[in-house]
């Protein structure tokens, strides 16, 4: 199983939006993903909770089956039609993926 975890620190205005709006709106898009290619075997976005201390604003956990089905998801046109909005919104993004 390959598990996926990226976070992203959004810019305070962006396309024609602030913050918290275009983390409302990534996390939609993301769980539009969920079932896109056979081998998700879990996909959780989560956002910054006001109150609480957080360095990032979005965060996408998700599990895969497998590294083919997680390189499947990668180039997934749906997926791919999503990294120019998150370009546009954000800051900052670090990603990490491991077998567990």
């Amino acid at each position: 199983m390959i598990k996926h975890i990226v976070m992203w620190k959004l810019k305070e205005q962006a396309e024609g939006a602030d913050r918290a709006s275009n983390a409302r709106k990534m996390k939609e898009l993301l769980e539009a993903c969920a079932g896109i290619v056979p081998g998700i075997l879990k996909l959780e976005v989560g956002l910054a909770s006001p109150g609480l201390e957080a360095t990032y604003d979005v965060v996408l956990y998700s599990e895969f089956a497998d590294k083919a089905a997680l390189d499947a998801y990668q180039v997934h046109p749906q997926h791919e039609a999503l990294k120019p909005f998150f370009a546009a919104v954000r800051e900052g993004r670090q990603c990490m993926d491991y077998e567990a």
